[in-house]
């Protein structure tokens, strides 16, 4: 994940809470990075990324990625990655790189001229960051398929080119509710549209109930339910305890019955409840900062030890002794 400021609902529910469990079910070794480096691609500021690299590994504790079962390490610190990227580049065509989603997005709507080349090439140095571990398993929503099947791709060269290496790691496709804005519900949640349109994992309950209470709901009569209230039905089936909660509330909706005040209200209830005790473990990380920095230290030295011995592997390969 990116160090790219405060990370919001959609982010938990994405990637956070499924890490937690994967992490908690005692089948993977499981790595987490800080991505600094591929953060540098988009609105990066040289001033903040110290700050935000620390805010994120808090928030990875904070949503319970345990250092004791659970390696968290900085991009930027292991240098191997960026050396295996431009190993990895040599092998990939520009028309592959073509091919991937986000840059078909960005010619779709202009701004190609505009994109950097570390934008273009970042699908490289995500199959290195995968690759330099030797990951088997990837766990990603389905909006990342094509990221695993082109680090899969990348894998399968090198090991033709130069002798069996690297696994063409799984991917793990796990569940992940599709969370729209609050403002804009035809468009996914997002920093970037303003602080209406997402809710922040250190919102205070305050701010939580007046957000939902201001989000958008059916914007025109009819039949099917409209995307604002298909949002926040998404997001309390996400959050609540039990199905009852969203069922009832549903049949109600069904029912032609349902006052939306009555959906928010329960709605703000239970992510005020799941995102309580996380900002409480939260305040607890930050006034030991220190804790922090050793987690970090350690799961970096141990990350850049592993990296290490695989590009050492690699360069004897390739003939870069």
């Amino acid at each position: 994940m990116q160090p790219s400021g405060q990370l919001h609902i959609g982010n938990y529910l994405g990637a956070l809470k499924n890490w937690a469990a994967l992490q908690n079910s005692g089948k993977y070794m499981c790595w987490f990075m800080i991505a600094d480096l591929h953060a540098m691609t988009v609105n990066y500021d040289a001033r903040a990324i110290g700050e935000r690299t620390k805010n994120l590994a808090l928030d990875y504790l904070a949503c319970g990625i345990d250092p004791d079962h659970s390696t968290i390490f900085i991009q930027s610190h292991i240098l191997e990655h960026t050396y295996l990227s431009w190993i990895f580049a040599n092998l990939v065509p520009i028309a592959e790189l073509k091919r991937m989603h986000q840059f078909k997005e960005k010619t779709a709507s202009g701004e190609e001229a505009a994109m950097n080349t570390g934008l273009f090439t970042y699908p490289i140095l995500m199959a290195a960051d995968i690759l330099i571990y030797k990951g088997d398993t990837v766990p990603v929503g389905e909006d990342q398929k094509q990221h695993v099947e082109i680090t899969c791709d990348i894998a399968r060269k090198f090991n033709n080119a130069f002798g069996k290496t690297f696994p063409e790691p799984e991917l793990l496709l796990t569940p992940t509710p599709r969370v729209m804005s609050l403002t804009e519900p035809m468009n996914k949640m997002s920093k970037s549209k303003g602080e209406k349109n997402y809710i922040a994992l250190s919102d205070s309950p305050e701010t939580i109930k007046k957000k939902l209470l201001s989000a958008v709901t059916d914007t025109s009569p009819g039949e099917t339910m409209g995307a604002g209230v298909t949002n926040l039905f998404t997001l309390l089936k996400a959050f609540a305890k039990d199905d009852a909660t969203h069922r009832e509330l549903l049949n109600t909706y069904n029912a032609k019955t349902l006052q939306y005040q009555e959906l928010k209200e329960t709605l703000a209830r239970e992510i005020i409840a799941t995102l309580a005790p996380i900002q409480e473990k939260r305040r607890e990380f930050e006034s030991r900062p220190e804790i922090v920095a050793e987690v970090l230290f350690e799961g970096t030295k141990k990350a850049r030890a592993l990296a290490q011995a695989t590009l050492a592997e690699v360069k004897e390969k390739v003939g870069l002794k």
